[in-house]
């Protein structure tokens, strides 16, 4: 099958496009730079050049390629987050979760495109309290801290996008909290550096619960959606969701670090803002049932504990 990974040089197109090839499928990678095409042909897919928020060079790109799937993995999350100005944090990326999904939509209708897989999330944008882990059936947080809103607008409109296009095999994963190479959760990342400098402490009592995965976790279910002609909203998390307060520690265990502090909610929302806030005391994790059932799909490491062990 032709498959156009767009972001393929994303911490998770690094994980997809080998994976893609190893089944046989035709890849090519759209990436914005030389370098990243390079990067991607050393894999040994073929590449394109376009920015995502470029409808002209995305037209061309698909016209040039043909697929019969796109994959839109385009995100634009370097440096890592900062809580108190979250959606500054994700302004390029939820643009391309806008103008760049409607690019890549316009121009995938235009070139015959019939399969058309998005990357969504799942985590602080599920609705807060109750169960542990929400399904697909669970709301999204329908009052998300106002530094949030217009994160949460993009993955409402990317997931939109990709399930309600007429003529279109839409799917939308949306993937936990990523963790491996070059992510944030990962050898170097900013979140590893914090817990090693002990400078991330438990805010509150730790009961936010937060689900994972790792990129070739992630890359693999991917895969299965690719091949499928199932259309709709997955999950794709591990097996296990845990409370800040208990994945915390044992990371820090794992990395040799001192154990985490712990400072009070009304502290943690002066350094971290509302969002910091909430992400330690009050988000809910995710079950991947559906995503497991309906793809054939288990990830490899079924939970974050064996995976920080071994897939940092």
């Amino acid at each position: 099958m032709k498959v156009l990974v767009a972001g393929a040089t994303g911490g998770l197109g690094r994980s997809l496009v080998p994976q893609l090839l190893a089944a046989g499928h035709e890849v090519t990678g759209m990436t914005r730079s030389e370098s990243g095409a390079a990067g991607v042909r050393a894999f040994g897919a073929e590449a394109v050049l376009a920015d995502g928020l470029d409808a002209a060079a995305v037209r061309a790109a698909v016209e040039s390629v043909r697929p019969e799937v796109v994959v839109h993995q385009m995100t634009a999350l370097k440096g890592g987050i900062d809580f108190k100005h979250f959606d500054d944090s994700f302004a390029t990326t939820n643009r391309l979760r806008t103008d760049g999904t409607d690019n890549l939509l316009a121009a995938a209708k235009a070139a015959g495109v019939r399969r058309f897989v998005v990357q969504s999330y799942a985590g602080w944008n599920m609705q807060h309290g109750g169960s542990a882990a929400k399904t697909e059936a669970d709301p999204l947080d329908p009052n998300p801290v106002p530094a949030q809103r217009q994160t949460m607008a993009g993955i409402k409109y990317v997931e939109s996008a990709a399930v309600n296009t007429e003529g279109i095999e839409g799917v939308a994963l949306r993937y936990a909290n990523f963790y491996g190479p070059t992510a944030d959760l990962g050898k170097g990342g900013s979140m590893v550096e914090l817990i090693q400098k002990r400078r991330l402490p438990i805010i509150g009592d730790g009961t936010g619960v937060w689900s994972f995965i790792h990129y070739d976790d992630a890359a693999a279910a991917t895969v299965k959606a690719v091949e499928s002609d199932v259309t709709g909203v997955f999950q794709i998390a591990d097996d296990d969701p845990a409370q800040a307060a208990v994945w915390l520690p044992e990371l820090a265990r794992i990395l040799g670090a001192k154990a985490p502090r712990h400072i009070p909610a009304w502290l943690g929302r002066l350094a971290v803002g509302d969002v910091g806030v909430a992400a330690f005391t009050e988000i809910r994790g995710v079950d991947n049932s559906l995503a497991k059932r309906t793809f054939d799909w288990q990830p490899g490491y079924a939970s974050w504990r064996e995976g920080f062990r071994q897939g940092l």
